[in-house]
């Protein structure tokens, strides 16, 4: 069964994972632990996305109202505004491109204080999605790991791990993060692969928002920088439009849309977690000690690997 064929692809990369693939235009699917709640990582920007606009097709928000941004006022990133050293001005919509297209944390949370947390929520409740849930801007929930590791805040805890006399000593704190509560699911911005690719499905039917909302939040997934997870499953002649997100040795995701020369076009959700830890059915689960860790270098390709054999898998079932 293809189950047991994730099941072996998983292990042999030292990782666990769950995984919905969705015909799009069908009732083919493919699912191995969907319904399990995982720690989202940035694969719940498309949700801001949606929400953003939608409520610009509604006529209840302006696309290209300016916001300045400050560097003093960034969240923590490596890309985009995060690591700009002077003031800014930029459209909600261009904002927008750069939280989908470089995942640009600064920008995701302009846009979350924007839209609001609450009606994010509301819009996705309307669509029967009630297991992706955010926790918080990114820099609260950054925060908030920091403070589990013992710090004042995340900013507190970079510092220190730039400080340390080694990288061992630096490596001994990014683990207190890692058994951070705040970074188990359901404390942390967390969703379901299942929900997940329900979502994508229902964008890529017009079925999500208005169609002009659908729309733009297919452009700026199709526009995506980083592509080494689902897209090395497929050659040049499939499409991918994706969202990726990892937190370095706790999880590594993605989520997106591959499509077919032939028409045919498949919502992929895969996210991945060490073999020692676990998901949660829905509560909020205690501290754990920190053991086995991920390596990027399997994950990033097992992903792509899972993507492509229950999608092959959709297809062969589907034919005549």
């Amino acid at each position: 069964m293809v189950e047991d064929e994730l099941e072996r692809l998983f292990g042999a990369a030292g990782c666990a994972g769950s995984v919905a693939v969705l015909d799009i235009d069908g009732p083919g699917q493919v699912v191995l632990g969907a319904d399990e709640w995982m720690v989202a990582a940035s694969t719940f920007k498309i949700a801001v996305a949606l929400e953003l606009f939608c409520r610009g097709a509604e006529g209840t928000l302006d696309l290209t109202e300016r916001v300045r941004l400050a560097p003093s006022q960034a969240t923590p990133g490596g890309q985009g505004f995060c690591i700009f050293e002077d003031e800014a001005e930029v459209s909600l919509r261009d904002a927008a491109r750069m939280m989908m297209t470089i995942s640009d944390n600064t920008a995701t949370d302009v846009l979350i204080r924007r839209v609001s947390v609450p009606r994010i929520h509301a819009r996705l409740a309307g669509l029967g999605l009630d297991r992706i849930r955010l926790a918080g801007t990114v820099r609260e929930e950054f925060d908030a790991i920091g403070r589990d590791a013992g710090f004042a805040g995340w900013t507190e805890m970079e510092r220190a791990m730039g400080a340390a006399g080694s990288p061992r000593d630096a490596d001994r704190i990014w683990a207190r993060a890692l058994a951070a509560p705040s970074l188990r699911p359901g404390r942390v911005t967390s969703a379901t692969a299942g929900q997940m690719a329900a979502l994508l499905r229902l964008i890529w039917r017009d079925e999500a928002g208005p169609d002009r909302a659908c729309a733009a939040v297919r452009t700026v997934l199709g526009r995506q920088r980083l592509t080494r997870k689902i897209a090395t499953g497929f050659g040049t002649e499939v499409r991918t439009a994706a969202k990726s997100g990892s937190v370095p040795g706790c999880v590594s995701n993605d989520v997106g849309v591959v499509a077919y020369p032939d028409g045919s076009r498949f919502a992929v959700a895969v996210f991945t977690r060490p073999t020692g830890r676990t998901g949660s059915a829905g509560t909020a689960e205690p501290a754990a000690p920190v053991g086995p860790v991920l390596d990027p270098t399997r994950t990033d390709v097992v992903i792509g690997a899972a993507a492509r054999l229950c999608v092959e898998h959709l297809r062969r079932a589907g034919r005549p």
